[in-house]
C-alpha cells in the first residue's frame, strides 16, 4: 500500500497528506510559470516521481484544474483554478470595498494604485487601477511577490517584530534589479524607517523605472492588508511628488481603516 502522508506535519498535532501537499504544490509551480510546463520541466521543480506526477496531471487535467496545450505535452492553470480565486475576490468583505476606495485614490494621486495582502514572506496583489496618464504594465490581480522587493511587503513587514520578520523570511532573499535588498540587516534597518515614517519607499527595487510608495490599512493588528501608489522614476523625482503622494496615500488608508472598524470588519 502507498503511504500518503507526507513525513513533515502540516500542523501541531497532524500529518500532511502527501497527494495533498503534491497537488498544491503542482498548481502553484504552474500558477508561478509564464509558460505552460512540460512533465519533464514539472519533475524537475517538484522533483517527484514521474509516474505519480503524471497520474496527478491526469487527474487536475480531468476536473479541469489544468489544461493541456494541443499535443497534450505542456501544462498550464486551468478553468477551474481561475473560478476558486474569483470566489475568493467574491466573497472576501475588504476586498469588495477596495474598488471605490482604488478609484478614490487614483483620482487624488494621478498615478497607478494597488491594493494587497500579505502571504507569509510575500504579498498577493487582490486589486488595480492603472493610471490614466501612464503607459505601462500594470501587476495583474493575483501576482505574488516577495514582500523584501515591494513597498506594499516592506510596509507589512513593518508590522512585524524583528525577531517575526528573521524568521518569516528565506534564507535567501532574491534579487529582483541592482536596487533590490538582499541584505537581511539592511532589510531590519530600512523596516525601521518604515516605522518611523509611516510609509514604505521601494525604488526601483522590483522593477527598473518604478518607485512605489506604500503604507498598511490598520484595521486590524498587525494590519495584513496595505495600498500604495506606483509611478515612473522620472516622476517621482519631481520637486515635493513623493512627499505629496506619502500624505494623500496614508489619508486615504487611515479613513478606510476607520470605516472597516467601525462595520466592524476585522
Amino acid at each position: 500500500m502507498v503511504n500518503d502522508v507526507a513525513s513533515g506535519p502540516a500542523s501541531d498535532s497532524q500529518p500532511a497528506v502527501k497527494s495533498a501537499e503534491r497537488t498544491i504544490h503542482i498548481l502553484e509551480t504552474l500558477a508561478a510559470s509564464p509558460t505552460r510546463m512540460s512533465l519533464g520541466e514539472l519533475q524537475v521543480a517538484c522533483k517527484y516521481p514521474r509516474s505519480s506526477l503524471h497520474a496527478l496531471l491526469r487527474t487536475l487535467k480531468e476536473l479541469r484544474w489544468i489544461e493541456a496545450d494541443e499535443s497534450g505535452s505542456r501544462y498550464g492553470i486551468g478553468t477551474h483554478a481561475l473560478l476558486t480565486g474569483t470566489s475568493y475576490l467574491d466573497k472576501d468583505s475588504v476586498v469588495g470595498r477596495a474598488a471605490a476606495v482604488l478609484e478614490a485614490l487614483r483620482s487624488d494621486v494621478r498615478h497607478t494604485v494597488h491594493f494587497a495582502r500579505r502571504d507569509e514572506d510575500s504579498v498577493i496583489y487582490l486589486a488595480s487601477r492603472g493610471s490614466k496618464l501612464e503607459v505601462r504594465r500594470m501587476h495583474r490581480v493575483g501576482r505574488k511577490l516577495p514582500c523584501h522587493v515591494t513597498a506594499l511587503g516592506q510596509s507589512l513587514l513593518a508590522e512585524l517584530t524583528t525577531d517575526e520578520v528573521e524568521q518569516l523570511l528565506p534564507a535567501t532573499l532574491e534579487r529582483y534589479t541592482k536596487n533590490s535588498i538582499v541584505d537581511r540587516a539592511e532589510l531590519i534597518t530600512e523596516l525601521g524607517a518604515v516605522r518611523r515614517r509611516g510609509w514604505a519607499l521601494e525604488q526601483e527595487q522590483g522593477t527598473v523605472g518604478v518607485v512605489c510608495i506604500a503604507t498598511v490599512v490598520p484595521y486590524r493588528i498587525p494590519a495584513t492588508d496595505a495600498l500604495s501608489v506606483s509611478m515612473p522614476a522620472e516622476v517621482a523625482s519631481y520637486p515635493g511628488e513623493l512627499d505629496r503622494i506619502a500624505l494623500v496615500l496614508t489619508e486615504h488608508a487611515q479613513a478606510w481603516a476607520r470605516e472597516l472598524r467601525a462595520d466592524g470588519v476585522r
